[in-house]
């Protein structure tokens, strides 16, 4: 497998890293879990696109996550010769959340079907809502949802996928819970939503200081880490995003509690499992 991290930002905007969004490559499949802003203009910059998915798998519907979730749509249905359809994977709330996006974009599906004799259907989408199961299995891929915690966001899922002998967790945003210990037991690379906790309260602003409640911290990713006796971290939408030569402070906060390798992702960083 391969992991590639099209965009590693958070909700906060960054010049230099895209909304949430991480593409994992497993045999055959490209499997993108996540939608942030950029995400297709980061698949062609990955010599990919919305064309090639196997599935949209999405952890929540928090903004920064779906911001885009529209453009993979629209893409993949005027750049597909064929009916392709979308298979899109998220927590319950999901098939009216995609229902909304596609009726958003109406008046654009009018017009290229007015205006292309060869297109001749409407984007076809498929939603699967997920809680704690197998939501995907095809050519020895296997991917795992399980319940996550992001209160007052709910529900929210995370992602295990497996492929021939290797796993891979995608976390998205949620604080230590039962459900992500479950995915992230023996994994290779546990990926993680965090933030600095020493860095975010030194912000007064009753906004930001909100979400150290609901995204783990580098200590509880390494807790997280070590419970699971994974063999690699990934650090993803950190918040905030580390300064340029500050990387290895984050790195040593979640080594307190976790002995293996730790990665601060940045965009278009691909990994092999």
């Amino acid at each position: 497998m391969e992991i590639v991290f099209l965009g590693t930002g958070s909700p906060l905007p960054d010049p230099n890293r895209a909304g949430p969004a991480t593409l994992v490559k497993a045999g055959p499949h490209h499997l993108l879990f996540d939608a942030g802003r950029g995400v297709v203009m980061r698949m062609a910059a990955a010599a990919t696109g919305p064309a090639l998915l196997s599935g949209l798998f999405l952890t929540h519907l928090h903004s920064d996550h779906t911001t885009d979730v529209n453009d993979v749509i629209t893409t993949r249905w005027v750049m597909s010769p064929v009916e392709n359809p979308l298979r899109i994977v998220g927590p319950k709330g999901t098939t009216s959340y995609v229902d909304r996006t596609l009726a958003m974009l109406s008046d654009d599906v009018s017009y290229r079907l007015a205006h292309h004799e060869d297109l001749t259907w409407a984007p076809p989408v498929t939603v699967v809502e997920a809680a704690d199961e197998i939501v995907f299995e095809a050519d020895g891929v296997r991917v795992i949802a399980a319940p996550t915690d992001h209160a007052p966001v709910h529900p929210t899922v995370g992602y295990r996928v497996e492929h021939e002998g290797r796993s891979v967790v995608l976390a998205g945003d949620t604080v230590p819970c039962e459900g992500l210990d479950r995915l992230c037991e023996g994994a290779d690379v546990y990926v993680q939503t965090v933030l600095r906790r020493s860095l975010v309260e030194q912000v007064p602003v009753q906004r930001f200081l909100d979400t150290m409640d609901y995204h783990s911290s580098t200590h509880q990713t390494g807790e997280t880490a070590a419970r699971g006796g994974v063999g690699r971290v990934v650090l993803t939408h950190m918040v905030p995003a580390p300064f340029p030569g500050t990387e290895h402070e984050w790195a040593a906060e979640v080594a307190v509690a976790y002995d293996g390798p730790v990665v601060i992702a940045e965009d278009l960083l691909a990994l092999e499992v």
